[in-house]
Parts: structure tokens; C-alpha cells; sequence
């Protein structure tokens, strides 16, 4: 299985790569468009909708609203911060409710269980990520800031994994993921502490302003915001009854398996980019 992972990792970062530094911002949008309605379409069978109809009206309607939101953010043009960021503001308090229902889970299921609540959750989960990330492309450098973005995730993920199998003894959150352990996380957050180091000796002469303060504290967030989001994934696919939310990738599950920890990353790491002054 792990080989099989390693495999399907490689084969889908290639693809990432070349898609960052060949397609440009409309045909990126696109494409992480089609990624977060092949999402939608798996989180639409967590929330109870079973027929390929349903899927496919849940889908379009996400589909929909990332369409308003490249509209009236300008998203292909010229996006102001103005526009964007209370939308940021707003994903990251939705996060920050999103931990303290896995952290009450399952007595906090009393407030999401029914399907209008899981339905809001998902347009909550995969709308603002796309939004982000589409904005940060529109940055000078926009492509390797979805690059670094993507390296946070995949050092808190892979400390994570590493320190957590060689020490791990107390569970993170045994009820919705009960392989995460205290050890694995703090691994995955000294990984990120090393690339956040790493990160800012790398930054341009014109972004010098950047203190290695802002740096640590953008990718220690990110990071965290990642493990909340594949949290919150787990806890909703653990009340729908499934562990994993399709068969798309081969050893890794469906798609929002992979997007889980993105979508709640992307929103942060793009709203501490604005904080930071960049």
C-alpha cells in the first residue's frame, strides 16, 4: 500500500507541477475548479445523496458559487484585497468552529448530523479553498506560493506520519481519527518549523520586510489549519459511516482524501500572506 501511495503521489505532484508552470490563471482556475467539484461530488455521498443525479445537482451547485466567486472577486482579472480578504476572514472562523466540533465530536454531531448542515459544511469546506488558491496565483509568484503552500502541508503531514509511527502513545483525537497521535503532530510542526526556517533564507531581496517570526507563525498555521481540515473530513466520514470518501487515487482514497488538508490550509496561509505584508 505504501508503495502504491508513494506512486500516486509522485504521478499526481508531477501533474501539479507542470500545471503551475505551464497553464495560466484561467485554465488554473479551471482546473482546481474541476478538482473541488470532483470533491463535492464525494462529499455529496457523506451527506446522504446516493443517486448519481443528486451528486452531480450537489456538485453543479458548488460549482455555481466558485462561479460567483470569480466573478464578483475578479478572480481572473485583477482581485483586490478589499474584496478577498473578509472572505478569508470568514474561512478562517468557520476552521476555528470546525476544531471545536472535533474536539466535541461525537456530542457536537447534535449540530452538523442533519443534511442541510452537512450540505452548508461542504460548500464551507471546498468553496473558500478554491477562492485562495486562485488568488494566490494571481500574485507575483503566485505559482510557487501555491507550491510552498502545498510543502507546508505535505512537512506537517509527513513529520506527522514518521514521528508518529516511531513515538506515538497519546491519541489526538481517538474518537475521529484514532491513528493521530500528540507525538505525530508535534512532529508534523517541527518539520514545518525547519521549512518555515529554510523558507524564509530563500525569500527575494523585494519581500526582505518579512520578519522569520511571520514566516514561522504563516506556516505553523497553515499547517494547523491542514490538520483541522483532514479532521473535519474524518469526523463527517466517520458519522456518514465510510473510511474513505472514494476510489478515485489509487492508495490514497478518493479526491477530498487529498483535499482535505488543503482546503483547510489554503484559506490561512493566504489570509497570514496578506497580514505578513506581502
Amino acid at each position: 500500500m505504501l508503495k502504491q501511495r508513494v506512486v500516486t503521489a509522485l504521478i499526481m505532484a508531477g501533474l501539479f507541477l507542470a500545471a503551475v508552470a505551464f497553464l495560466s490563471l484561467p485554465w488554473l482556475a479551471l482546473m482546481f475548479g474541476i478538482l473541488i467539484c470532483l470533491g463535492a461530488w464525494e462529499w455529496s455521498r457523506l451527506c446522504g445523496w446516493n443517486t448519481p443525479l443528486t451528486c452531480g445537482l450537489y456538485a453543479l451547485a458548488i460549482a455555481v458559487v466558485l462561479s460567483a466567486l470569480y466573478q464578483y472577486n475578479q478572480l481572473g482579472a485583477a482581485p483586490q484585497r478589499e474584496q478577498v480578504q473578509p472572505f478569508l476572514g470568514l474561512a478562517c472562523l468557520w476552521w476555528s468552529l470546525a476544531l471545536l466540533w472535533v474536539k466535541g465530536y461525537p456530542g457536537s454531531a447534535a449540530f452538523w448530523r442533519n443534511r442541510v448542515m452537512r450540505n452548508l459544511m461542504g460548500v464551507l469546506v471546498l468553496a473558500p479553498a478554491w477562492m485562495a488558491a486562485v488568488y494566490l496565483v494571481s500574485f507575483p509568484r503566485g505559482g510557487g506560493l501555491i507550491v510552498v503552500m502545498v510543502l507546508i502541508v505535505a512537512a506537517a503531514d509527513i513529520g506527522a506520519y514518521f514521528s508518529g509511527k516511531a513515538w506515538g502513545r497519546h491519541k489526538l483525537a481517538e474518537v475521529v481519527s484514532p491513528k493521530k497521535t500528540w507525538e505525530g503532530f508535534w512532529g508534523g510542526m517541527s518539520a514545518c518549523v525547519a521549512l518555515a526556517v529554510l523558507l524564509w533564507s530563500q525569500l527575494p531581496n523585494q519581500q526582505a520586510h518579512v520578519s522569520l517570526a511571520a514566516v514561522l507563525v504563516v506556516c505553523l498555521a497553515t499547517a494547523l489549519a491542514s490538520v483541522v481540515g483532514d479532521l473535519t473530513v474524518s469526523m463527517v466520514k466517520r458519522e456518514a459511516g465510510v473510511k474513505d470518501s472514494g476510489s478515485l487515487l489509487p492508495g490514497h482514497g478518493g479526491v477530498l482524501d487529498r483535499l482535505d488538508s488543503l482546503c483547510g490550509a489554503a484559506p490561512v496561509f493566504a489570509l497570514g500572506l496578506l497580514l505578513a505584508g506581502w
